[in-house]
């Protein structure tokens, strides 16, 4: 194999060994479902990744020019619990956070806003229907 196909390999296998253990379900858990009341569980996923390669030649011109190649790559990966989406049976949507309480990182902000969005959404609407009415 040419040297030129050799980093994009490593930085290929580093990606697949992420999308082997992360996907959708890992952030937004399986539903439970238990006495009309769903508990979604979502959590946050942090992912670092570090590839790097060089490609080297011998220091006398006169010898031949090998293919020579050093690399490698690493990847952290990083689950946190956030907390649950309650749906009752009526279609109140409630989250219930499971993070100690402090500085608002982006990830509980928007949290916050998924948890208020069935008000949101239903201010929003009532908005339409006054327009409505009116005209």
């Amino acid at each position: 194999m040419a040297t030129e196909h050799k980093l994009p390999e490593i930085i290929r296998s580093s990606l697949e060994s992420i999308r082997s253990m992360v996907d959708a379900n890992t952030v937004i858990g399986d539903p439970i479902v238990a006495s009309g009341t769903t508990i979604i569980p979502v959590s946050k996923i942090s992912v670092g990744v570090a590839t790097g390669g060089v490609d080297y030649n011998p220091k006398k011109e006169d010898q031949p020019r090998p293919q020579n190649f050093g690399g490698g790559g690493g990847t952290g990966v990083t689950l946190a619990p956030l907390g649950f989406l309650i749906v009752d049976k009526d279609g109140d949507v409630e989250f219930l956070n499971v993070v100690n309480k402090g500085q608002p990182d982006p990830v509980d902000q928007i949290a916050d806003l998924v948890e208020r969005a069935p008000d949101i959404i239903a201010r929003i609407r009532d908005l339409f229907v006054k327009d409505e009415a009116s005209i």
